[in-house]
């Protein structure tokens, strides 16, 4: 399985470099106002393509960091109930199948 791993990972490099062999022309991207970007075609798909992660990440980051603070907030009310023995807790304490404590998944 690892021998196969690599050769999917070496395929997929040959396979990108060769692309980038093959775009070495330049490409011009128009901008506003006049201005204009020259450059060798790989560079203005990679750019593209970084462009593009950015922008994902910054539109996953509010929802990153409301999870976040849920499990923060799902952590911190449970430790007043970890520190008690389970003999003394309620048989209810779980009645209506919320995930306990440790079951609260969140980066």
């Amino acid at each position: 399985m690892k021998y196969l791993l690599w050769l999917l990972k070496a395929a997929i490099f040959f396979t990108l470099f060769a692309f980038a062999l093959n775009n070495q022309h330049n490409a011009t991207v128009h901008f506003f106002f006049g201005t204009a970007w020259t450059a060798p075609m790989v560079l203005v798909v990679l750019a593209a393509f970084a462009l593009g992660l950015i922008v994902g990440v910054l539109g996953m980051v509010p929802r990153w960091l409301k999870h976040r603070n849920a499990a923060r907030s799902a952590q911190a009310a449970a430790q007043p109930q970890a520190s008690t023995p389970a003999a003394v807790q309620p048989p209810s304490a779980n009645a209506h199948n919320t995930p306990l404590p440790s079951e609260v998944h969140g980066i």
